[in-house]
């Protein structure tokens, strides 16, 4: 799916023309990403948590050459999916993690 395909659907599901669901989804993102720039984490209940993460420096290896090089610190965004989200994208996980809470 692509950002025309979402906002269609956010249109269609919504009532609101293609331009009205093409702003509330801008607002969310850039939302999403002053959050997540400023060090907050957002959490949305049921699909997943958008945060930031520091990548400590580290030595790497050109795989062209084999010559070592340093990988500089890094501050990255980062997604972790909710349980109802994972449990959508695959149902027998739920079911592997509510026998295993049972035993």
């Amino acid at each position: 799916m692509n950002r025309a395909e979402l906002v269609e659907i956010l249109a269609t599901k919504n009532e609101l023309s293609k331009a009205a669901a093409n702003a509330v989804l801008d607002t969310l993102i850039e939302t999403i990403q002053t959050a997540v720039k400023k060090g907050d984490s957002v959490q949305l209940v049921g699909f997943g948590t958008f945060k930031s993460v520091k990548r400590a420096a580290r030595a790497g290896k050109n795989p062209a050459t084999g010559d070592k090089i340093k990988i500089p610190a890094a501050t990255l965004p980062k997604f972790v999916a909710g349980a109802k989200f994972k449990d959508a994208v695959d149902p027998k996980a739920a079911k592997r993690r509510a026998e295993k809470a049972g035993k």
